[in-house]
């Protein structure tokens, strides 16, 4: 997909729709948590088999969700008329209608997806995420396969690549709603009868701590290439990108791989089956170690790699290669532990670490960009030490939590 991309648009273009589509991730904080509030609480309802509980969560979701997103696309409809996207990405100002244009294009169809993907959480919530997880794959196959075909028809355009990119997705979150509502879960489907706004406490009092978790993640993983843009300009942001998207295949695998025991874990939170979980755990960290492993294989080879997949049309320096890897490891080893904790929702720590990490993230990335002129692998060391949660603190709090010693916020 980006080398497709890249020989469409170019390095600057490509930088502009990276910065573009990143601030898309801001307006996933107007869920406001219910997506991990339904995946707890209906993960819950269906170990306890409470079906018509089940259904009730599912359709408030669903009716909370849409009309917040309703409000928030009318409000960003109106306010794009009067943003300038050429101050906001640092780019010419001959492109203004464009990517006014653009904006329409990209919010519009992420404000469908919005609610469309809660589809996706009910097959988390049912330990099913490797079907959820193959919407992503193949609306990408399809999307690739339509801008390779606008490589070969068209001129580059930025509007172009928006709606393939805004569509595709859009379509398969339809067609895969449909089918698993009139199917395998037709007993929780969404109803109008069935919306309870009552049970909305159920799912926001967890969902809200997971929604602050999400604003400081925003903070943390959205703003790089905003930062970036605005210090060193959008062809810097594809060079990050390109280098983030290399490494970030060892978050891929994981992720892949512990996915599934979120809702594991609130099921066997809720029936106590320690051992199991203490054991899940243990196997987990050594597929850690052997991902951190091939980390340095890739590492080692990065050049070459980089080489084979764009060409010569960005360089990659190695340093930032190497900045990414320690990231990637160590934001890994973090999500052992933190996958446990979300399940059982016990996340007021989580929450608090977050904030601080976010504002350590702005001052560290703002003195190490500005101060000592470390380049672009200052982002990366800010977002490294951000993680201190992770690193430090879950571990700490899984072992007490596991061994029912959690006192105070450990437990919370």
């Amino acid at each position: 997909m980006v080398r497709v991309v890249l020989d469409y648009l170019d390095q600057t273009k490509y930088g502009i729709w990276l910065t573009l589509t990143s601030f898309i991730t801001w307006f996933t904080f107007f869920e406001i948590g219910l997506g991990s509030g339904l995946k707890n609480k209906l993960a819950e309802a269906l170990a306890n088999k409470d079906y018509k509980l089940g259904k009730i969560y599912v359709s408030t979701t669903y009716a909370i969700l849409t009309i917040v997103i309703s409000i928030v696309a009318f409000l960003f409809f109106v306010a794009n008329f009067y943003i300038d996207w050429t101050i906001v990405l640092n780019t010419d100002s001959n492109m203004s209608s464009e990517l006014t244009n653009l904006a329409f294009i990209v919010f519009g169809f992420f404000f469908l997806r919005f609610v469309l993907k809660l589809i996706s959480i009910v097959l988390t919530a049912d330990q099913r995420p490797a079907v959820a997880n193959t919407f992503g794959p193949i609306g990408n196959l399809i999307a690739l396969i339509l801008i390779f075909i606008l490589t070969k028809t068209t001129e580059s355009s930025l509007i172009y690549l928006g709606w393939v990119l805004s569509v595709v997705p859009i379509v398969i979150l339809i067609i895969a709603t449909i089918y698993f509502y009139k199917t395998d879960y037709k007993r929780i489907s969404p109803s109008v009868k069935f919306i309870e706004f009552s049970q909305a406490k159920d799912l926001l009092n967890l969902g809200v701590k997971f929604f602050i978790i999400q604003i400081v993640g925003l903070v943390v993983y959205q703003t790089s290439n905003i930062i970036i843009a605005q210090f060193f300009g959008p062809s810097e942001v594809t060079t990050y990108n390109i280098a983030y998207k290399y490494f970030s295949i060892l978050m891929m695998i994981f992720t892949i791989i512990i996915s599934p025991f979120w809702a594991a874990y609130t099921e066997a939170w809720v029936n106590d089956d320690i051992i199991w979980i203490k054991n899940t755990i243990k196997k987990l960290l050594k597929i850690w170690g052997l991902i951190s492993i091939m980390g340095i294989i890739m590492l080692i080879f990065s050049d070459k790699f980089y080489y084979l997949w764009i060409g010569d049309k960005v360089i990659i320096p190695f340093e930032l290669s190497f900045a990414l890897l320690l990231y990637f490891i160590t934001l890994s080893f973090g999500g052992v532990f933190n996958m446990f904790i979300n399940g059982v929702g016990k996340v007021k720590l989580q929450m608090y670490s977050g904030i601080i990490g976010a504002i350590l993230f702005l001052l560290f990335a703002v003195i190490l960009i500005k101060y000592f002129k470390v380049g672009i692998v200052g982002l990366v060391i800010a977002s490294t030490v951000s993680n201190f949660y992770g690193l430090i603190l879950a571990p700490i709090q899984y072992t007490k939590l596991i061994n029912n010693k959690a006192k105070g916020i450990w437990s919370k």
